[in-house]
């Protein structure tokens, strides 16, 4: 695992903001910490780049106590904040060169990386001081600014706030890139939307605890199960036969039985599909009616 939380806690005045966290992220995943406004998620998002220290347990990167070795794992990692800041009154390549030297990049290649890295994010070639940028603009900068030290691993915090439609476009379009040179990229955002769309696995944080975490598309189809079962839409060419499964809880069928739904406690579309077949039913289209990640998300966080 590229990521491992491992019962991580974190007191404030004998108050956890986060509690018995244990967690493992894959190489190459997008990951999403999701959660309202003091979930958590800001709290795991410092232990993990080693500014704060937990009160119990630990954050491994690829085997490393961050704790522990809190340089080796810097070195290794990009963490833009959500207000992500530069200098003003100095352009992009400035700010840049500045933390290129913080880094301990070599002179040697500190000029091509900067060059680099501006061009990957449409800034190149740009005289402007930072402080007449856009807020997108200055979005990209950060991004620009986490993969100076060529990170395996990326953390984002609230990445897309305060941000425009074509500047939330562009930011995903990033993220893909990112994750399809291997990276691996940490979300933190309380927008279901985003989550949804950029990350490939999500946890759900509530009130500091992990309520839940899964596939994008593997949560919502849990939730189906455990909610008290899921359905399943048929459409045939011809009428459909009379089906018993001990899991199947209720059948809906429209007026020529070519259209069903079935209410059941399982995953039965297998042997849906081999029955339909053996009874010589050509099948148009079989479906699983999911809920949303939204849908997911109220569900879990509620019931905390």
């Amino acid at each position: 695992m590229m990521i491992t939380f491992e019962r991580l806690r974190k007191e404030y005045d004998g108050v956890a903001a986060v509690d018995d966290l244990s967690l493992e992220i894959p190489r190459g995943e997008v990951f999403g910490l999701l959660g309202p406004n003091g979930a958590g998620k800001t709290t795991t998002i410092l232990m993990l780049v080693g500014l704060i220290q937990p009160t119990s347990g630990r954050c491994l990167v690829d085997g490393i106590d961050v704790a522990l070795e809190p340089i080796a794992v810097k070195r290794r990692m990009g963490f833009m904040p959500d207000d992500v800041g530069f200098y003003e009154n100095m352009t992009a390549e400035q700010n840049l060169a500045y933390f290129a030297a913080i880094y301990d990049l070599p002179r040697a290649v500190r000029a091509e990386r900067i060059a680099d890295v501006l061009e990957r994010l449409d800034l190149g070639g740009l005289d402007k001081k930072v402080g007449g940028y856009s807020r997108g603009m200055v979005q990209r900068l950060g991004i620009a600014k986490i993969l100076l030290n060529d990170p395996d691993v990326l953390v984002l915090d609230e990445p897309t706030a305060n941000l425009d439609p074509l500047c939330v476009a562009e930011y995903r379009e990033i993220v893909r890139s990112l994750r399809a040179e291997g990276r691996t990229v940490v979300v933190s955002s309380h927008i279901l939307s985003e989550v949804a769309k950029v990350c490939t696995s999500v946890a759900i944080l509530a009130r500091g605890r992990l309520v839940a975490s899964g596939s994008v598309t593997d949560l919502p189809f849990r939730l189906a199960q455990t909610a008290g079962g899921m359905a399943i839409r048929v459409e045939t060419r011809s009428p459909i036969p009379e089906l018993d499964h001990p899991s199947i809880l209720a059948a809906e069928y429209d007026a020529n039985r070519c259209r069903a739904r079935f209410q059941v406690t399982d995953d039965v579309r297998d042997w849906l599909v081999d029955q339909l077949r053996n009874a010589g039913v050509t099948i148009r289209e079989l479906a699983v009616e999911e809920p949303s990640l939204e849908e997911v998300f109220m569900r879990y966080y509620h019931a905390t």
